[in-house]
């Protein structure tokens, strides 16, 4: 069986990861949505909400695609996290050439500690490069319109918490 994950903080889930996960959904068997608990960053969901989103867009990926897909709370180093769920591979998405040079170093670490775990990139669609969770956040407490960039239970989600 191939197992993939897809590891991200997920703060509100966004259509580009979405995007990412339903073509990461036909490269495997089972895709695990790695929800990392990070608390560095200062999420606006917590941990639950968060794990509640992924799964209700992913309810719908999986009976689309076929593929078991699942979200998974982590905490630990990602390479840990991967051979705690089996999987053979890790998936990035890339928007921009920023992010192709944080994940290039990403990629040489984990290799040095799991040389049999491969880091696939996918590429975001040309219509979701601009998506980020942070100006998601930032547009709807300043009281702008994300319909175009999130699902609209993750619109309603995030406009609770900004009344």
């Amino acid at each position: 069986m191939r197992i993939g994950l897809y590891p991200g903080t997920f703060d509100p889930i966004t259509l580009g990861h979405i995007d990412i996960i339903r073509r990461a959904a036909l490269l495997v068997d089972r895709l695990v949505i790695g929800v990392a608990i990070n608390r560095d960053k200062g999420p606006l969901f917590t941990l639950e909400e968060r794990v509640a989103m992924v799964e209700a867009e992913c309810a719908r990926l999986s009976e689309q695609t076929g593929t078991e897909i699942v979200a998974h709370p982590f905490d630990n180093l990602l390479i840990h996290c991967a051979r705690d769920v089996g999987a053979q591979m890790i998936v990035r998405g890339l928007r921009a050439v920023a992010d192709f040079e944080y994940e290039f170093q990403m990629v040489g670490m984990n290799r040095a500690m799991d040389a049999s775990i491969e880091t696939v990139f996918l590429m975001a669609d040309a219509g979701h490069q601009a998506i980020a969770s942070k100006l998601v956040k930032e547009i709807t407490r300043l009281g702008g319109d994300v319909s175009k960039f999130v699902t609209p239970d993750v619109r309603l989600a995030l406009l609770g918490k900004y009344a």
